[in-house]
């Protein structure tokens, strides 16, 4: 289970320092075997999946009908973008650069923690969607989200 946040620069060749509380989950989870890929759902952002995890994820969306045109959609944005990724002697991960630039992933990234996967933001434009979704919460609160007790 993942959690929490750490501000990142990722390097000169585009690769992000994954933090040392997670290295030993990460190793126990998949041998440093990770997959990569677009976020379902927000620009500015990628998600950062255990092999196993990404196993489940990708099954489950290629198994959608080509039929419908935004199954199609998310096949291409997630599983046709994915790519493999293994931390280095440093734990370090390559961010393709394909994935980085649609992102907008520049020097200064956000990695957060999400339970079964990881998401890598920009920071500005992560900071910016926070204050966004501060002003629309009450407006936007699912009868699932009402009932929950923080």
């Amino acid at each position: 289970m993942y959690f929490g946040e750490t501000a990142i620069n990722l390097d000169a060749k585009g690769r992000l320092a994954i933090p040392m509380r997670y290295r030993d989950a990460i190793q126990a989870a998949c041998d440093g075997r990770m997959v990569l890929t677009y976020s379902a759902f927000d620009n500015g952002a990628l998600y950062l999946y255990p092999e196993k995890e990404w196993q489940r994820v990708r099954d489950e969306v290629t198994g959608l009908s080509t039929f419908n045109p935004s199954h199609r959609s998310l096949q291409r944005k997630l599983v046709g973008s994915a790519s493999a990724v293994e931390p280095d002697a440093n734990g370090r991960i390559q961010l393709p650069q394909t994935l980085r630039q649609v992102a907008g992933l520049e020097k200064k990234v956000v990695l957060l923690g999400m339970g079964n996967r990881f998401e890598i933001w920009n920071e500005t434009i992560l900071n910016q969607k926070r204050v966004e979704e501060e002003r629309s919460l009450d407006e936007a609160a699912s009868e699932e989200m009402a009932r929950l007790v923080l």
